[in-house]
């Protein structure tokens, strides 16, 4: 399995993720935004940051880029797609997943480590993880406020797209909703960083079962 990792002007946490997909037994490249072609890879690791300075808003410019019809192939051949931060913004940007990103009800930038729940493990994302398993993960963000109507939170609680949930909500997100997938369960997008929990020494290794969990989906599909 081959992961592809998106870089962006202003990316951050492309390293990161990069990172996380080679500690999970995969392979892993970086692909500049401005390719055009995404052969060869089995799935696609969109990282936090501040692509295109957040000009316009979080993830609009990006939302263009030539590299995102590609991201949006892959995602409707059912390969696995993972926006987190940044990459969540985009997500919702290109259509992927319901919803949008709004400034945090404080108008404060919030980087620190949150307690969250896994409200579903039966995805591809989260099934290594024990149901209503409690997880910590960094934040790092300005604009994380997670923002639906009601009638898509009846849809996405009917689907079961909703994964993660805070147990503090630090940004006002609707129904304290963390992380969802899409209806088919194979695009995810995440404000907290899971690709920074690795490590006990730095604090959480709860972000480990997360890639994990992918890489484990994939194979059990395709060996």
């Amino acid at each position: 399995m081959k992961f592809a990792v998106l870089v962006f002007p202003g990316s951050n946490c492309d390293r990161d993720m990069y990172n996380a997909a080679i500690k999970s037994g995969v392979d892993a490249a970086y692909v500049d935004y401005r390719e055009t072609s995404l052969e060869g890879f089995d799935g696609v690791l969109i990282p936090g940051g501040f692509s295109f300075g957040d000009y316009l808003r979080s993830g609009a410019m990006a939302s263009v880029a030539p590299i995102i019809n590609e991201v949006k192939r892959l995602a409707q051949e059912g390969k696995p797609v993972l926006g987190v931060c940044n990459g969540f913004q985009i997500l919702t940007e290109i259509g992927l997943l319901p919803g949008a990103l709004l400034h945090n009800d404080s108008h404060l930038f919030i980087s620190r480590n949150e307690t969250l729940t896994i409200t579903n493990n039966q995805t591809p994302f989260t099934h290594l993880y024990e149901a209503n398993q409690e997880v910590v993960y960094p934040v790092a963000h300005g604009e994380g406020h997670y923002y639906c109507t009601d009638d898509m939170f009846t849809e996405l609680e009917r689907n079961n797209q909703i994964i993660l949930k805070y147990t503090d909500n630090p940004n006002g997100s609707y129904e304290d909703i963390a992380g969802i997938v899409n209806k088919e369960g194979n695009v995810c997008g995440m404000m907290p960083h899971p690709e920074r929990a690795l490590e006990t020494l730095l604090g959480t290794d709860s972000g480990v079962k997360l890639f994990e969990s992918m890489v484990k989906s994939w194979r059990e599909q395709h060996v």
